[in-house]
């Protein structure tokens, strides 16, 4: 039976969903192609009907997977308005975002495995870390169009070697001092950089 186009494109939509969290909990080459079909419900034999490789499908679901935290900051932002570069901090840099394999930032999950894929996968990469960086300058006060700030690369350097350190052990209280700390790194200098601003003005 011919599947329809509207019936094609959700089929490809729910693909690129599905592993989009399935590669950030099992990574690039943790999981194959035919238990991700399994896991959208669509056969091994639809896949290449929707995709020329499994480099395509890396790069579009790793877009996704940073549309998705794109999403999740803004919500967490958007919900303390008085503080939102704070809100995303303690959003990042909690143990529930410790225990988020499957949704969690794919620069934390995936960061090391992009780095060995191909072109189009770190094509998708930089454009979600330049998200991030972006988001940051927005949110540290720096003029739009300017190239991302030696502080805005900092601050997200941090956040993601302490997600990544505090998953990489199983001691919670250890993985837990790893985002605290990382938390009051961020915040004073975040608070360094307001501080010569005011002096600036």
């Amino acid at each position: 039976m011919r599947v329809s186009r509207v019936q094609a494109e959700e089929n490809r939509k729910k693909v690129i969903d599905v592993a989009s969290r399935l590669f950030r909990e099992h990574g690039f080459d943790g999981i194959g192609l035919k238990d991700l079909m399994k896991a959208a419900g669509l056969t091994h034999g639809a896949f290449y009907k929707q995709f020329a490789s499994k480099d395509d499908l890396a790069a579009q679901a790793s877009r996704r997977a940073f549309e998705s935290a794109s999403g999740r900051r803004s919500a967490a932002a958007a919900a303390n308005p008085q503080d939102p570069l704070a809100a995303v901090i303690a959003l990042f840099l909690s143990m529930e975002h410790r225990a988020e394999r499957m949704d969690g930032c794919p620069i934390v999950a995936l960061g090391a495995d992009a780095a060995r894929q191909g072109p189009k996968v770190k094509a998708s990469f930089e454009a979600g870390i330049k998200g991030y960086l972006e988001m940051f300058g927005r949110l540290l006060g720096e003029a739009e169009g300017e190239d991302p700030s030696g502080k805005a690369m900092a601050i997200l350097s941090t956040m993601v070697g302490a997600v990544l350190l505090s998953r990489a052990v199983n001691d919670e209280r250890l993985a837990k001092r790893f985002l605290q700390a990382a938390a009051g790194s961020v915040l004073a200098q975040a608070a360094a950089g307001d501080a010569q601003q005011g002096r600036r003005q």
